[in-house]
């Protein structure tokens, strides 16, 4: 992969880390400040990303369609992100490993977010925005959905609304509804909701106000299903088979 700082892309993106306030028209990863990178293909299809930053290291899990997979018609992407503990597989035992290995061998991209600081939303944001950049600049990306777990449910839709032009869809997985107050600010992207109604931490509520704050969207109930969603991780590849291709490609 090639070195990605000081590359062109002029989308906006939502809450800048207060330690490193952007110049008018800077990037998510001009805010970054990465100092450097390395990567190494783990297999054909995925790569390991490692960006270092004074302000911790940024690390991508990139699924990556290999020569004979089939190009859509629009080229795109999937970026994904975890919880307030971080982590790379998100709920249901592993679905974003799943997903990437799914979506990469249908010639879409996948590429799982690991936070510098987990729980910091300003950072997060940022790192998940930085994703998107490098999913348009090194990957070619047109539209991109973004996909979050809990906590990070929250940062997909502040950087689905601060990167509007780029970000095609949301999906959230047992969100919280702290930070997605903007969530308005979407206008009515596709805005996909999974959530347990036994959830023991968060309830299905916040994602219904998440919901309601948006103006649109739909919430799929995970009955039986608690906070990792993992006796639902059938129903939610099964939904997401559908509302992906429409989401990216319109149909």
């Amino acid at each position: 992969m090639s070195d990605p700082v000081g590359d062109g892309a002029s989308e906006q993106w939502d809450q800048p880390e207060p330690a490193a306030q952007p110049r008018s028209g800077s990037t998510p990863l001009d805010a970054l400040g990465v100092i450097g990178s390395q990567d190494v293909m783990i297999t054909p299809t995925l790569r390991h990303a490692e960006f270092f930053t004074m302000r911790g290291l940024l690390t991508l899990l990139w699924h990556e369609p290999s020569e004979v997979a089939p190009r859509p018609p629009i080229p795109a992407a999937i970026v994904a992100c975890g919880g307030a503990m971080g982590g790379l597989l998100g709920p249901a035992e592993g679905l974003y490993q799943r997903l990437g290995e799914r979506w990469a061998a249908l010639g879409v991209p996948v590429l799982r977010v690991d936070y510098r600081k987990p729980n910091d939303m300003d950072r997060c944001c940022v790192d998940v925005a930085a994703a998107v950049q490098l999913a348009v600049v090194a990957g070619g990306a047109q539209r991109v959905i973004l996909m979050g777990h809990s906590f990070g449910g929250a940062v997909a839709v502040r950087v689905g609304v601060g990167l509007s032009e780029t970000v095609a869809g949301v999906a959230t997985f047992a969100t919280q509804s702290a930070g997605c107050e903007i969530a308005g600010g979407l206008g009515g992207k596709p805005l996909l909701l999974f959530h347990g109604d036994l959830d023991e931490i968060l309830p299905m509520q916040a994602s219904e106000v998440v919901q309601a704050i948006a103006g649109s969207g739909e919430l799929v109930v995970c009955e039986g299903d608690g906070h990792l969603l993992a006796k639902s991780a059938e129903m939610m590849m099964a939904k997401l088979d559908e509302w992906i291709p429409a989401t990216l490609f319109g149909s």
